[in-house]
């Protein structure tokens, strides 16, 4: 993660049921849905504003620390955060070994 991402707080909005980051009043965020044990992670997306600046993937690095922290366990069906995890394997220890596509990340 970049360092001018490190000081700002994730937020989850359960509200709009995604985990987010401000970025000088622009968002990136992740759409999700919680079950028990599990947090499915839908949809990574920042706002135009945040093109290229590495806030997307703040974003995802950021939750896959909360999803750690909280003691669930990951399915990344965003293909976002799923490529996020194949090129950062260490994250592959919270992912569900019973996610359709375990095998491939």
């Amino acid at each position: 993660m970049k360092a001018e991402f490190e000081n700002i707080p994730l937020k989850k909005n359960e509200t709009l049921k995604r985990f987010e980051i401000e970025v000088n009043g622009h968002f990136a965020f992740i759409n999700y849905k919680e079950n028990g044990t599990q947090i499915s992670l839908i949809h990574t997306e920042a706002e135009p504003e945040l093109s290229g600046t590495g806030a997307a993937a703040a974003v995802v690095e950021k939750t896959l620390y909360y999803i750690e922290e909280s003691g669930k366990k990951l399915l990344p069906f965003c293909p976002y955060v799923f490529a996020f995890i194949k090129k950062n394997p260490e994250w592959k220890r919270i992912v569900d070994e019973k996610f359709n596509g375990y095998e491939n990340i």
